[in-house]
């Protein structure tokens, strides 16, 4: 399966990505554009294509910059593509405000996705309204809110987001999004601004909304620890390319690219953690998209080569010079990597 390949056709799948890119062109790219010089820009998404099933949890992860948090604003359509496209059931998203309704998203910070002089029924009550949303308000924010957690929900309808806690108002957020009944949540660090002990009710909650109301959720993160403790699906991005891809129990305890295995073991909670004594750092700054090496994105800091591994194996020349694509190393597992092309 190559980097840049439409993903396979599937009646489960309810989001779709084709050769998605985009392209940030900087202050300095377009002044270089005016003196005739060619602008590169900061190619954010370069080439993904990604298939999210029905009713399934899938963990976008990677290190800060690596594009997941730009992948996921423009399937939201908060962020335009300079290539490729997005579907949704099999069909390019032409009603933005149609999709919208039946896509929702989790915003990382819960204080800054509230208004603190609305109170908490008028911050989930604002979504029917702008979707001009018929039927009994009162009912659907009092589900709503229940369906977050927050019961009575009757309780928090009076309050404002900063008589209640941080745990709560993500819930309210959360709230937020359920009550337009949408199909699929793209959630964006959820628990990452949270304290410890509030994380686990959270993830417990989208655990519970994808079995009991059957949504599909993206859960974007940096942690594969995370990951390990609610995801179907795992998807690890680096510098703007997914570099490996498959089902969670397959990506998490037999990881195939160097890159997924360094996450791994600087993860809370895994399997690769618990298998390491001691546990290996990143070389290197976190990557920068305006300068991508060539050959393997992530040959400067790969473990493999600084090892001599990758030299051992024959593969080094590559590494250096030549992009791999996605190849199959398992059931329905893929790693881009050219290790794995042994």
């Amino acid at each position: 399966m190559s980097q840049t390949a439409s993903p396979v056709e599937s009646a489960g799948s309810v989001l779709m990505v084709e050769d998605l890119r985009v392209t940030y062109r900087l202050r300095s790219s377009l002044l270089s554009g005016l003196f005739g010089r060619q602008a590169a820009g900061a190619r954010a998404v370069d080439g993904v294509s990604l298939d999210i099933k029905r009713g399934e949890i899938t963990a976008l992860a990677g290190e800060s910059g690596c594009g997941k948090t730009t992948l996921a604003r423009t399937l939201m359509g908060l962020q335009k593509p300079t290539g490729g496209r997005v579907l949704f059931d099999g069909e390019p998203i032409n009603d933005l405000r149609a999709y919208r309704r039946r896509v929702q998203m989790i915003f990382q910070d819960p204080t800054g996705a509230l208004n603190p002089r609305q109170t908490i029924y008028e911050s989930v009550a604002e979504g029917l309204r702008i979707h001009r949303v018929h039927g009994d308000e009162e009912e659907r924010v009092a589900r709503a809110l229940s369906q977050a957690g927050l019961r009575p929900p009757e309780r928090f309808f009076l309050l404002y987001p900063h008589e209640v806690s941080g745990g709560q108002r993500q819930r309210v957020v959360i709230a937020g999004a359920l009550v337009l009944e949408p199909e699929v949540i793209i959630a964006d660090e959820p628990v990452s601004m949270l304290d410890a002990s509030v994380r686990g009710e959270i993830l417990r909650l989208l655990l519970k909304l994808r079995d009991e109301l059957g949504l599909t959720i993206l859960l974007v993160t940096h942690d594969l620890g995370l990951a390990w403790t609610v995801a179907d699906r795992v998807t690890v991005m680096y510098l703007g390319r997914i570099v490996e891809d498959g089902p969670a129990e397959e990506v998490l305890v037999n990881p195939q690219h160097p890159y997924t295995r360094a996450l791994l073991a600087v993860a809370e909670e895994s399997p690769e953690a618990e298998r390491q004594t001691q546990r290996p750092i990143l070389f290197g700054e976190p990557p920068d998209p305006t300068r991508i090496p060539q050959g393997c994105r992530f040959h400067p800091r790969c473990p493999e080569v600084a090892s001599g591994r990758a030299q051992r194996a024959g593969i080094l020349a590559r590494c250096k010079g030549e992009d791999p694509s996605l190849i199959d190393v398992g059931r329905q597992h893929v790693s881009a990597c050219w290790l794995s092309d042994g």
